[in-house]
């Protein structure tokens, strides 16, 4: 009979720690997109140019996410995303381990998450997905120099970002990336010293999307390189676009809205931006994007995508002339699954400079043109894990 008893209390033993282990179980889960293919882009400097493409359609990328159930609708979670060039294996971010993302926080099914690391900023979040290039046009296919930073071309390191749970299609969200320096009088030093702050917000109901988004960044090329926004950060439109030498941005600040209706297998959307640049030394510059957009599925495999985007720009300076630069760009693009996770697509995308804009520069294409027109043909194959 004792020994009855004893194996019954060992086996309740074994089943309640079993049980409490099986409840603090972390999921990880590795997951990844790996895209490439060729590039033709009618004028660089002069000449054509064939490239190989990497990551065009999609960053690419491997990456684990986690989360553990912490119980009362509350877990811990974290995600590592490692960026890298598929053509030579080189890792992307600036070389870092895990440059796309690197965060850790807690996350409540009622009240949303808190994380902290290397994160996305609001208008990221909130705007970037209703924008041709990323639904289809590549990033070859963002805004001017994507100066509004719509394809993400920047993360913000040391931030504390807020994301709200989803209310009936409603969420919101923050974010705060700290400078890591300490106040002071000091030029090139304090607390406000490369900092960076967003806010944003989206609403999705039916076959209706909006969001709104705003960011700014505080003397990113103020020397602080342990700051919110370096090295993969680059604001400088006024000499990029314009051709006039500038001494860095001294502070941008960005607003993105946008919006999109689906209706059967068509869906159109709108996006606006507005970056506002002022330079170390009095110049600046004010970059307006406005985005008409639509895709159209033939078949559920078939994808095809159209948009077309103007940019408003004016710089000003002291000591220059004050310029006008403009910018028409189209894209178009057809995009085939060959299953739920591997797709070919082709993309075309044309700009042409206008106003004061010296040469047409479509981004990441390798360099600006010679000429006041730029053409960019893209094929690739992506698959994802």
């Amino acid at each position: 009979m004792k020994k009855t008893q004893l194996a019954a209390a060992l086996c309740g033993v074994i089943a309640a720690t079993a049980a409490g282990a099986a409840h603090a179980q972390s999921n990880v889960s590795l997951y990844g997109i790996l895209d490439g293919g060729l590039a033709y882009v009618s004028n660089v400097g002069g000449s054509k140019n064939f490239t190989t493409a990497d990551g065009l359609q999609s960053g690419n990328r491997w990456g684990l996410k986690g989360s553990e159930d912490l119980g009362g609708g509350t877990s811990a979670i974290f995600t590592l995303e490692n960026g890298f060039n598929i053509t030579n294996g080189a890792l992307g971010q600036g070389s870092r381990e895990f440059g796309r993302q690197a965060f850790v926080g807690l996350s409540n099914k009622t009240f949303g998450s808190l994380t902290i690391g290397r994160q996305y900023d609001s208008v990221v979040d909130f705007v970037s997905g209703l924008t041709s290039a990323k639904q289809f046009a590549t990033k070859l296919g963002a805004h001017v120099g994507d100066v509004d930073n719509l394809y993400n071309s920047f993360r913000i390191n040391n931030s504390i970002k807020y994301t709200s749970a989803n209310y009936a299609g409603f969420s919101f969200g923050g974010l705060y990336g700290f400078s890591n320096q300490p106040s002071s009088s000091t030029p090139g030093n304090g607390f406000a010293n490369n900092r960076a702050w967003s806010l944003g917000a989206s609403y999705a109901n039916g076959p209706f999307r909006f969001g709104i988004g705003y960011l700014e960044v505080g003397t990113p090329n103020g020397g602080n390189t342990s700051g919110a926004v370096v090295g993969d950060y680059s604001g400088d439109f006024y000499s990029a676009k314009v051709g006039t030498a500038t001494v860095g941005v001294d502070k941008q600040r960005v607003f993105a809205t946008g919006g999109s209706y689906k209706f059967g297998p068509a869906n159109v959307g709108f996006v606006y931006s507005n970056t506002q640049l002022r330079y170390v030394g009095g110049t600046g510059a004010r970059v307006s994007n406005y985005e008409l957009n639509g895709t159209y599925n033939l078949t559920p495999a078939l994808l095809l995508g159209l948009s077309y985007t103007y940019t408003d720009a004016s710089t000003r300076s002291a000591t220059l002339a004050n310029l006008s630069p403009k910018y028409h760009q189209v894209n178009a693009a057809v995009d085939y699954l060959l299953s739920k996770r591997t797709d070919v697509y082709l993309v075309g995308i044309y700009q042409k400079a206008a106003g004061d804009a010296t040469a047409a520069s479509i981004n990441g294409a390798g360099g600006a043109s010679s000429t006041k027109s730029q053409t960019a043909v893209i094929s690739g194959l992506r698959h994802k894990f």
